[in-house]
């Protein structure tokens, strides 16, 4: 039987605790927060081609992970869509692994397009990206994903102003929008203010999804963004998110922004999150 996207993201969610304990290093909490997200976008509405890996994804939508340290959602969700063979996420974080803390391109991890985790530099590539999709009367789509607390460094902003002037409307940008960053809430480190106005008045459509960990939530509104492509603006997802959801102890807190849990904490996560596609 083919499996559910929300028993799909039950799975990723322990690879994501398992990936993160068995090294005792890795960000757990915004990849359980993006869960759904990467569930909805890799296994329904992503136009993607997993094997044979084109590095150029020409005539497929792309996707580029800007705020990189989520990565065990990232590699977890390549490997059950058929990037690479589920066995390697055993790999995590070791000596000459493959999938590193955060994603590169020189070990040609199939599915990783670009370096990331110095934040506020993914939206640029995704434009550069999305442009380029354009000179080459390419009409897939390319989307990106980013941290609110990323939305703190200016070159995010430089890409926002460039993307609305030259119109790069075959360009959806999703804010994981769970309101903390590793040192505290956003709104205490460095305030964000009104995003949705923010992004208006620069120039882009905006939708707010209010319900991130949501599966039908957030299906309907990356159908509803791609839906809006095409008509002169680039697009942005606000998707509101819980930190750490999934995991009841873990949920809405960022002291799980970058630490791993231990023995007993990992064997009280998996028990809230069913085995459906089988461990790795």
């Amino acid at each position: 039987m083919t499996a559910t996207l929300p028993q799909i993201a039950s799975q990723i969610r322990r690879d994501i605790v398992r990936m993160v304990h068995a090294v005792q290093s890795g960000h757990p909490g915004g990849s359980l927060g993006c869960t759904d997200y990467f569930t909805a976008l890799f296994f329904k509405v992503l136009r993607h081609q997993p094997q044979p890996f084109d590095m150029d994804g020409n005539n497929q939508d792309l996707f580029f992970l800007s705020n990189g340290h989520i990565s065990p959602v990232y590699y977890s969700a390549l490997a059950r869509s058929g990037y690479f063979d589920v066995a390697e996420l055993a790999t995590f974080r070791k000596l000459n692994t493959r999938l590193q803390g955060h994603p590169t391109t020189h070990e040609h991890l199939p599915g990783i397009r670009i370096a990331s985790g110095s934040l506020g530099q993914g939206l640029s590539v995704a434009l550069g990206a999305a442009l380029a999709k354009k000179l080459n009367h390419d009409n897939h789509l390319v989307y990106s994903l980013h941290g609110d607390g990323e939305l703190q460094e200016g070159q995010i902003w430089e890409a926002v102003m460039f993307a609305a002037h030259h119109k790069a409307d075959n360009l959806i940008a999703t804010i994981d929008w769970n309101g903390q960053q590793i040192d505290g809430p956003t709104e205490k480190v460095m305030n964000l203010g009104n995003l949705e106005a923010k992004f208006t008045e620069f120039g882009w459509d905006v939708l707010v999804l209010e319900k991130g960990n949501d599966m039908d939530a957030v299906v309907a509104a990356l159908e509803e963004a791609g839906s809006r492509t095409g008509k002169g603006k680039p697009v942005c997802i606000l998707m509101k998110t819980g930190m750490g959801k999934g995991v009841d102890f873990m949920e809405g807190s960022h002291e799980w922004h970058g630490i791993a849990p231990s023995d007993a904490q990992l064997e009280a996560a998996l028990a809230q999150l069913p085995e459906t596609l089988g461990d790795y």
